[in-house]
C-alpha cells in the first residue's frame, strides 16, 4: 500500500479508482483505529487554527441545557402520553423519564469533564470503539439534528400563527406543482433559521445571552401555564375520568400505563447531549459541566412534573386534546380565559427559539470536530479567528436546515427524539464502561465486551417481551425472569472484573450499574419507537456507510500517510511514542 505525504487518493481520477481498488484493506486498517484523549485535545483540535474561546460558566450551560429541553415537544407528549397511556400517573411518568435521561447525562458528563472538547458524542465513541463507530454515530446525529430543527422551525409558524390568532396557511404559500408535503413553502422558517444561524457565527458568549433571555420568557410563559392549571384546576380530576366507564384512578392504565408514557415523554428531554458540545467553550470543565448538565436536568424534570401535575388537575384525563393539550383546554371557553390559548402559543414560540439555537450549537460542533478527524473536508473545521466560532459548519448547517425548512413538511412535533440520537445514547453508556474497564494494550478486552453484549441482549429480550408479548402470568414470569438476568449479569462482571482506570476529577457513581442501566432504559425506548423510524435510521446509515466507504476512509487514510492521525491501534501509539494514553483526568 501507498502511504507517504506525496500521495493523496483525490489528486486524480487515476489515484482515486486505485484508492477505490485498495479499500477493503484501509477499512480494515482504518475502521477501528482509536484516537487518545490527550490527541483529541491536542493535534486534533489545532486543526481548527484558531481556538474556541473558554467564555462559559455554568449558569450558561444550565441555561442552554434548560432552553434545548423545554422546546414546544412537551406542550405536544404531555396530551399525548396523559391520554393514550399513562392518566393523571402522567406526573410520574415525567420523574421516570427525567430519571432515565438523568442516568444517561451522567455517562455524558464523564467524558465530558476528561476530554472537554467541541466534538460531544463523536469524540468519546472515537476514542473508544475506534473512527468508523464514531463516523456513523455522528453522521446520524448531524442527519437528526438538521431534520428535527427543519420540523421545529416550520413548527415556530404555526405557533406564532396560534399566539396572534392567525391561520398557518396564511403564513405559507402553496406551490400546487409540487407534491404534497413538499408544496407547502415556508418563509417564516427560513428567516428564523438564517437569524438563528447568524447569532450562533457572531459569538458563543452572545448566543448564551439570547438563550438566556428567550429561556427566561419560556419560563416565565410555563410558570404561568402552571399557575392557571393549579388555580383552575380540580384535584377531582387526579381520580375521576369524565366518563365513568373508562378506568379511574390516579394509575388508570396501571403500572405498563406509566412505563408506556415515560418512555414517550422522554422525548421532551432531548438536548441535553448538546450541552456537552460546548465544554471546549467552558471556563472550568471540571465543576461547571457536572452542574450545568445534571442541573439542567434535574431543574427540567421538576418543570415538566408541575406542568403536567397542572394539565392533569385541568381536565380529566380523557377529556385531554392528545395533540395541543395546554391551549386547547382554554380554546373556546366563554368565561374569559379563551385569552389563555394565545398566551400558551408564545410560550410555546419562545420555547421553540431556544430549542433551535442549542440545537444548532450542538450539530455545527459535532460538524466542526468530525472536520478535525480528516473524515469530512477539513474546511469545516476551521473556527473563525474574530468570532472564535466555527463559522463554516455553521453556515453550512444552517443554510442545509433552512433549505429543507422552506420546502418539507415533516410532521412538526410528533417525534422530536429520532432512534439515532437514542442509537448514541446507547453507544455512550456502552462506551463509558468500556474505558473504565479496558485500558488497551494492557487490559482484556474481551470480559467487557461479552459484558457489554450479553446484558444488550438480554434488554432486547425484555422490550420484546414488553412490547409484544400479550398480556399474563407468562408474561410476567418472562419479564421478571429477563430482569433477574440482568442483574445477575451486572453482578458478576461487578465482582469479577476489575476497573483498569478511575477517573480523577469526575465520574459516573456506581460503576457499572448505573450506565447499564442507562443502556437497559435506551433500549427499551428504542422499542417503543415506530417502524418508520427504524426505516430513516436504516436509510441515513446506509448513507453513511456509503460516504464512508467512497471518501472518508481514504481521507482518513491519507492524513494518516502525512502524519495527521494515529495508527490502527492506541498500543502502537504506545509502543512508537512510549506514552501513555491515559489522560490527566484518569488513573491507571
Amino acid at each position: 500500500m501507498e502511504n507517504n505525504a506525496s500521495y493523496s487518493s483525490f489528486s486524480s481520477f487515476g489515484s482515486y479508482l486505485r484508492a477505490l481498488a485498495q479499500t477493503p484493506a484501509r477499512f480494515a486498517r482504518r475502521a477501528a483505529s482509536v484516537s487518545t484523549s490527550y490527541e483529541e485535545m491536542s493535534r486534533v483540535k489545532a486543526r481548527s487554527g484558531s481556538e474556541l474561546q473558554k467564555t462559559l460558566r455554568w449558569y450558561d450551560l444550565v441555561g442552554f441545557g434548560i432552553g434545548g429541553m423545554v422546546g414546544a415537544g412537551v406542550f405536544v407528549t404531555t396530551g399525548r402520553a396523559s391520554r393514550l397511556y399513562a392518566g393523571p400517573s402522567i406526573v410520574v411518568s415525567y420523574a421516570i423519564a427525567g430519571l432515565c435521561a438523568l442516568l444517561s447525562a451522567f455517562c455524558y458528563t464523564e467524558f465530558a469533564v476528561d476530554m472537554p472538547v467541541a466534538g460531544g458524542a463523536f469524540s468519546y465513541l472515537r476514542v473508544t470503539f475506534g473512527e468508523f463507530a464514531a463516523f456513523l454515530t455522528g453522521a446520524n446525529l448531524i442527519m437528526d439534528y438538521v431534520m428535527s430543527n427543519a420540523a421545529v422551525a416550520r413548527g415556530f409558524t404555526a405557533y406564532l400563527g396560534t399566539a396572534i390568532g392567525m391561520s398557518t396557511s396564511k403564513w405559507r404559500l402553496v406551490v400546487h406543482a409540487l407534491p404534497n408535503g413538499f408544496n407547502e413553502i415556508d418563509m417564516v422558517a427560513v428567516l428564523v433559521v438564517l437569524a438563528i444561524t447568524l447569532i450562533i457565527c457572531y459569538s458563543t458568549r452572545e448566543s448564551s445571552v439570547v438563550n438566556m433571555i428567550l429561556t427566561a420568557l419560556h419560563i416565565l410563559f410555563i410558570a404561568f401555564v402552571i399557575f392557571v392549571g393549579f388555580w383552575k384546576g380540580d384535584w377531582k380530576n387526579f381520580t375521576e375520568p369524565a366518563n365513568p366507564k373508562h378506568p379511574s384512578g390516579f394509575f388508570p392504565f396501571g403500572a405498563s400505563g406509566v412505563f408506556n408514557g415515560a418512555a414517550m415523554v422522554y422525548l421532551s428531554y432531548i438536548g441535553y447531549d448538546a450541552v456537552s458540545t460546548l465544554a471546549e467553550e467552558v471556563h472550568n470543565p471540571v465543576k461547571d459541566i457536572p452542574i450545568g448538565v445534571s442541573g439542567s436536568v434535574i431543574l427540567v424534570t421538576i418543570l415538566y412534573c408541575l406542568m403536567a401535575a397542572s394539565m392533569s388537575k385541568l381536565l380529566p384525563y380523557d377529556l385531554i386534546d392528545a395533540d395541543a393539550p395546554f391551549s386547547a383546554a382554554f380554546k373556546g371557553k366563554s368565561d374569559g380565559w379563551e385569552w389563555v390559548s394565545n398566551v400558551i402559543g408564545v410560550g410555546a414560540s419562545f420555547g421553540i427559539l431556544t430549542s433551535l439555537l442549542v440545537s444548532m450549537l450542538g450539530q455545527a460542533r459535532y460538524m466542526c470536530v468530525i472536520g478535525r478527524s480528516n473524515v469530512i473536508p477539513a474546511w469545516f473545521a476551521r473556527v473563525h479567528p474574530r468570532t472564535s466560532t466555527p463559522v463554516n459548519a455553521s453556515a453550512f448547517l444552517g443554510i442545509f436546515t433552512a433549505a429543507i425548512a422552506l420546502f418539507t413538511d415533516l410532521n412538526v412535533l410528533l417525534n422530536l427524539v429520532s432512534i439515532g440520537t437514542l442509537f448514541v445514547f446507547y453507544m455512550v453508556a456502552n462506551a463509558v464502561i468500556y474505558r473504565r474497564y479496558v485500558a488497551t494494550g494492557t487490559t482484556n478486552p474481551w470480559p467487557t465486551l461479552s459484558f457489554l453484549c450479553s446484558f444488550s441482549f438480554t434488554s432486547l429480550i425484555f422490550t420484546l417481551i414488553w412490547h409484544f408479548m400479550p398480556q399474563g402470568k407468562a408474561k410476567a414470569f418472562m419479564l421478571g425472569a429477563c430482569a433477574a438476568t440482568a442483574i445477575a449479569i451486572i453482578q458478576v462482571f461487578n465482582c469479577m472484573v476489575t476497573q483498569a482506570r478511575k477517573p480523577e476529577f469526575w465520574g459516573v457513581p456506581s460503576m457499572p450499574w448505573i450506565p447499564s442501566v442507562s443502556i437497559f432504559l435506551n433500549i427499551f425506548l428504542l422499542g417503543s419507537l415506530d417502524g418508520p423510524s427504524y426505516v430513516r435510521f436504516a436509510f441515513f446509515s446506509g448513507l453513511a456507510v456509503l460516504i464512508y466507504v467512497l471518501y472518508s476512509v481514504h481521507a482518513s487514510f491519507d492524513a494518516e500517510g502525512e502524519g495527521c492521525l494515529s495508527q490502527k491501534r492506541n498500543s502502537q501509539i504506545m509502543k512508537e511514542s512510549g506514552e501513555s494514553e491515559e489522560s490527566p483526568g484518569f488513573k491507571v
